[in-house]
């Protein structure tokens, strides 16, 4: 069955780094667009960074650009978020996601699911 662990997330200053990890078992990985999704508290959750199948393309969130980066390295089913320059609005528990072909910024379009991380940026 398919699979989606992120791993990654913890506590860091404002204006610190964390890389969030995404590794995917059950699914021809290379087949997906992968997305990271976040939720803070009492918020709905919002797109934060999409990626085409094959890493040609990428797209952001303007509340994150300039500062997130998603890569991902099919060889080893993995997806990353790189986030720097990290704010305290940008606390919440992120996701990653799976979509067969193209990627989309609609959570509701994506039919896996990892069970989260939590990033906590303190001031």
């Amino acid at each position: 069955q398919v699979q989606l662990v992120e791993s990654g997330g913890g506590l860091v200053q404002a204006g610190g780094s964390l890389r969030l990890s995404c590794a995917a078992s059950g699914l021809t990985f290379s087949a997906y667009a992968m997305g990271w999704f976040r939720q803070a508290p009492g918020k709905e959750r919002e797109f934060v960074a999409i990626i085409t199948r094959s890493a040609g393309g990428t797209g952001y969130a303007e509340s994150v650009k300039g500062r997130f980066t998603i890569s991902r390295d099919n060889a080893k089913n993995m997806v990353y978020l790189q986030m720097n320059s990290l704010k305290p609005e940008d606390t919440a528990v992120y996701y990653c996601a799976a979509r067969r072909g193209s990627p989309v910024i609609t959570a509701y379009d994506y039919a896996y699911w990892g069970q989260g991380t939590q990033v906590t940026v303190s001031s």
